[in-house]
């Protein structure tokens, strides 16, 4: 399936709206950049981060010598564990909070979840478990249950520590050996350890004043309560929200597809924005079978690298758009603008300023689409998103913005007041008015921050001579490849740092993965007991990396405030890290070169 470009709107004013988005972005600044949201520590723990799909069970401290530690369970997890499977390497454990593998598709169960990305593409693994998803963007249990047949099929739960919070980790130079202690007691001596920690696994809280005095029943989206909405995740008729009155507080892709659920059963539901979500029509038509049938072996990666120049960097010249959505739409669009002016007469500079103009054009389409659906006036211009494409992450539903067209939904849009000013016993309080409700749902995200230490929720990372890998990444990251760093040995990272970086996030974790299982594998066969990377291998590629970078600072600094540029803070790092310039595959054709030279150029090794 490919499709043809769209047709956005042209008549209008690039200056203009350049100013308008200037102003909306002024209005949603606040000073407390990050710390405007509470961390879910003390009182609110059990509130707001205890599991609640999984019963807890006792279990005696461990206290072990293993070979691999896996610090997460998520999609990073999961690929790094496959990856070592495969390589051969046989002792490692996950250990994660979660009750079982999934990661963000553990926790996040709200009604309506699915994958916002196209789901041949996203889901890893399909080739390899001859599994194909029953719809392009799939449901969130059927991505969840995908992780977890992985997870069986190569044995993975054998060596699994759900429940299990990594308290702090020190390198124990004396045994070569990172030292974990966990709030199990337990304490483990791993060789090697994996930070697969992800983004998306600790909530975060608005920092509402009174949030603690709400009396009220109050959960974050990601632990839904089901118990109290009624319905289940496979079936969510929420059914005892019949009498109740219902505050959700965020309008991203949380909101996206909760809201319509919330609006169909609740007595009243209010939706509490600070920034609208650009929200395009969703197609989510069933996989057809007969195109399954078409599918040659390797299709799954060459989709993903479509999808990824679609959205990440550029089609090339006659290549078709395999995706065929909202993602893509620009990219489509400036290509086949492109192909009738001609590629080669176009300066970086002409293609940056044609690129720039089509987004204008875009996101107008998408300001218009809700002037189309929405009937009052006054809320369809609330939810009208001012910003650039990719300032906030877009969005696609069927019945998002019907919602608001019934009787008791009611959008609050506290962009003025930069969020909610208060939260009484009772209620909420917005623009002045009080508003009481029987429960606050908080769809704020995970903690996605550039402060890692606040990611990973982890107290202590030590390295060599007790040096914190927070103090060492303070002031930018430093590493090799993007998966090591000097003083840190035996350590590596499946993160968002200085590597290669696909549009389908899991695409990035299992290149990540796979270089990974091939280094620790290469130093247990040649009996290595450190590996690390040297300080001018690290120096040399952070050098790299910032003499080939696109610079987007530029384009963050004036994006409204969000997840994405730190809530506006220009000066802290960007949460996807430094991605390698020259793009994923460059990236990945650099990595295979180094392994293919066998030789683990640039690393210090103990044997």
């Amino acid at each position: 399936m490919t499709c043809e470009p769209t047709r956005p709107p042209d008549d209008i004013d690039i200056p203009a709206l350049r100013e308008k988005y200037r102003r909306e972005r002024v209005k949603r600044l606040r000073s407390e950049g990050q710390e405007q949201y509470l961390r879910t520590t003390g009182d609110f723990v059990d509130q707001y981060e205890r599991d609640p799909h999984t019963p807890f069970r006792p279990r005696d401290p461990i206290s072990e010598d293993l070979d691999v530690a896996i610090l997460g369970s998520g999609w990073s997890g999961l690929l790094a564990a496959y990856h070592l499977r495969v390589a051969g390497v046989s002792t490692f454990r996950n250990i994660d909070l979660a009750g079982d593998f999934g990661g963000c598709w553990y926790w996040n169960r709200y009604p309506g979840l699915q994958c916002d990305n196209d789901s041949y593409c996203y889901i890893a693994l399909l080739e390899e478990m001859g599994f194909m998803p029953s719809k392009k963007f799939a449901d969130g249990f059927e991505i969840r249950e995908h992780m977890q047949r992985v997870a069986k099929r190569f044995e993975l739960y054998q060596g699994a520590l759900f429940h299990t919070l990594v308290r702090a980790m020190r390198w124990d130079d004396a045994i070569k050996r990172w030292r974990l202690q966990t709030n199990r007691g337990d304490d483990i001596r791993a060789r090697f350890v994996i930070m697969a920690c992800g983004p998306l696994n600790r909530p975060k809280l608005p920092g509402i004043p009174g949030i603690k005095s709400f009396k009220g029943r109050a959960f974050h989206t990601a632990r839904w309560d089901y118990g109290y909405t009624g319905g289940s995740e496979k079936e969510p008729v929420l059914d005892r929200l019949a009498n109740k009155r219902v505050a959700l507080v965020g309008t991203g892709a949380t909101a996206i597809q909760v809201v319509p659920y919330l609006g169909r059963y609740c007595k009243q539901l209010y939706v509490v924005q600070r920034t609208p979500s650009a929200v395009d029509a969703r197609q989510n038509p069933p996989t057809d079978p007969e195109w399954v049938k078409t599918l040659l072996p390797g299709w799954q990666k060459k989709r993903q690298a479509n999808f990824n120049r679609g959205t990440n960097e550029a089609l090339r010249p006659g290549e078709p758009d395999l995706i065929c959505d909202f993602w893509t739409e620009l990219s489509r669009n400036v290509r086949a603008r492109l192909e009738a002016m001609g590629w080669e007469k176009l300066s970086t500079e002409q293609y940056l300023r044609l690129r720039e103009e089509e987004d204008y054009r875009v996101m107008e389409r998408l300001r218009r689409r809700v002037d189309g659906i929405v009937k009052d006036k006054e809320t369809a211009e609330a939810l009208k998103p001012y910003y650039r494409f990719g300032c906030k992450r877009p969005s696609s539903s069927a019945t998002y913005y019907e919602t608001f067209n019934l009787p008791n939904v009611k959008l609050l849009d506290v962009s003025s007041t930069r969020g909610l000013e208060r939260m009484t016993e009772t209620g909420i309080v917005a623009n002045g008015i009080e508003y009481p409700v029987d429960c606050v749902m908080f769809a704020s995200g995970f903690e996605v921050t550039s402060e890692l230490s606040r990611r990973w929720g982890i107290d202590v990372v030590e390295g060599r001579n007790g040096q914190s890998i927070y103090d060492h990444w303070a002031n930018g990251y430093r590493t090799f490849h993007g998966m090591t760093s000097h003083g840190f040995p035996n350590q590596f990272f499946i993160q968002f740092t200085q590597g290669g970086l696909n549009a389908s996030i899991p695409a990035t974790f299992e290149q990540q993965g796979n270089h990974i299982a091939y280094i620790i594998k290469t130093a247990l066969e040649r009996g290595l007991k450190v590996v690390e990377c040297s300080q001018q291998a690290q120096d040399d590629w952070v050098k790299h990396v910032r003499e080939t970078a696109i610079d987007n600072s530029q384009f963050q600094q004036e994006c409204t405030p969000g997840y994405y540029n730190n809530e506006g803070e220009a000066t802290r790092r960007w949460f996807l890290g430094e991605p390698y310039g020259p793009g994923f595959h460059a990236f990945d054709k650099l990595i295979r070169a180094w392994r293919e030279k066998g030789d683990l150029a640039g690393m210090i090794v103990e044997e």
